[in-house]
């Protein structure tokens, strides 16, 4: 498999190329060359088929020969080693539980697998590989753990002081060894333009070998398909569902599109958003706004300039009439991501996290408006990570799992900074 550059103006690279640069030269993302399609095993046989062998056969074709077969398994074998429960909340919405990982978030997914490639392409270098990550919440914490200990491999994530929940704070500030946060002073958008930036600046590249474990690379987005594939394995009912996923830098979703396109059955997605209403408005617009990012309580939703959006776009042949047959987006307010995460929790006992709220407030609404069939959400991380937010509401203690209780012991480590490109690579060069 080839990736091309969505920019076009640059050469066409491997998987491993892909992976190991994060970007391409001209800045653009890396999108794969052909879209495989679904084989007959995982047509017939996806409800009989273990979570590990669905995950290699999916993979296959996008890794191509980068990687041997053997260690191919044994990759996926440790990405997907956790539950991906799609639990009923009533009769109409299910939650796919993606925060049975070791960070309690879904991004345990993408990081696991590209922590594990970039460990098997990275063997017999000798340069050391630095990833250069910006996070609006849980991403810092999934990479931090999942690139951990990993050999000649560091890591440097920048995200937004004050931005972040405590739980997600702790999670990337307080692992050491090869780990290095980087307090921005600014939001995440800043710290996203900053790492894109120093991907293209010369004195940098000439210092590191960098690469980014942001959905912008295809080692993090593509293996998000995955648990689209589990849900549909616990799917019962005869109609397909409507996916209705929460949406900030659009990786997670482009994903669903991305397994939708190979064959998946999907009725529908919804890319529910929160106040950074930028794609919304783009659908009923047809014109792409420049905005700036505004602080909510689904913070890791937080961007203004979705990087993956235009991924979403390439699936649809950068045609937005055939875009709109199978995807729409919507905003959701504070207020009434509140309201929701009390309703469903007094009428169901469901206890939501704002990001699941958003979305279960935007797939009741539609699925009300359009009278069609049912469908689920994606619950992307633990209500324990927003407690300021879900505990208030429901006035009660989110029971702490015993594998964050560590979290806590630990004394956070930061690197407090400018949200100033400059001064970001003032610091690294000075290392």
């Amino acid at each position: 498999m080839q990736y091309y550059s969505l920019n076009k103006k640059s050469p066409s690279v491997s998987f491993r190329e892909a992976v190991v640069s994060g970007q391409a030269p001209d800045r653009g993302l890396y999108f794969p060359q052909s879209i495989p399609a679904l084989s007959k095993n995982i047509k017939e046989n996806l409800s009989k088929l273990s979570k590990e062998e669905i995950s290699f056969e999916v993979m296959k074709p996008f890794v191509g020969n980068d990687l041997p077969d053997n260690e191919l398994q044994k990759i996926v074998a440790e990405t997907v080693n956790f539950p991906f429960p799609l639990i009923k909340i009533n009769e109409n919405i299910s939650s796919l539980e993606l925060f049975h990982g070791p960070t309690y978030a879904f991004k345990d997914v993408g990081a696991r697998f590209m922590s594990r490639c970039l460990g098997y392409f990275n063997q017999n270098n000798q340069k050391k590989t630095t990833i250069l990550v910006a996070t609006s919440g849980d991403t810092g914490g999934a990479v931090a753990n999942g690139f951990l200990g990993v050999e000649g491999v560091e890591v440097i994530i920048l995200y937004p002081s004050g931005k972040v929940s405590p739980v997600q704070e702790l999670q990337l500030t307080t692992c050491g060894q090869n780990i290095t946060a980087l307090e921005v002073q600014g939001t995440f958008d800043d710290c996203q333009a900053i790492v894109k930036q120093a991907f293209t600046d010369i004195d940098l590249n000439a210092k590191y070998q960098l690469t980014s474990a942001n959905s912008i690379n295809v080692g993090r987005w593509l293996p998000q398909q995955l648990y689209y594939f589990f849900a549909l394995q616990q799917w019962k009912e005869n109609d397909a569902p409507v996916i209705c996923v929460p949406s900030g830098n659009f990786g997670n979703i482009c994903a669903g599109v991305l397994a939708y396109i190979s064959g998946l059955p999907v009725k529908h997605f919804i890319a529910a958003c929160n106040a950074n209403d930028t794609v919304p408005e783009f659908l009923a617009t047809e014109k792409y706004p420049e905005k700036k990012s505004v602080a909510t309580i689904s913070n890791a939703m937080d961007v203004a300039n979705p990087s993956n959006f235009i991924r979403v776009m390439e699936l649809f042949h950068q045609q937005l009439p055939e875009l709109k047959k199978s995807f729409s987006s919507v905003s959701v307010t504070d207020n009434t991501t509140r309201k929701t995460i009390t309703k469903v929790f007094d009428e169901t006992g469901y206890m939501l996290d704002p990001h699941g709220a958003v979305a279960y407030n935007a797939l009741d609404n539609y699925l009300k408006e359009n009278k069609v069939g049912k469908g689920f959400i994606l619950e992307t991380a633990h209500p324990v990570k927003f407690p300021d937010v879900v505990e208030d509401l429901l006035q009660l203690k989110i029971p702490l799992p015993e594998e964050a209780k560590h979290l806590f012991e630990k004394e956070k480590q930061s690197v407090v900074i400018e949200a100033s490109f400059e001064k970001i690579k003032q610091w690294m060069i000075a290392r």
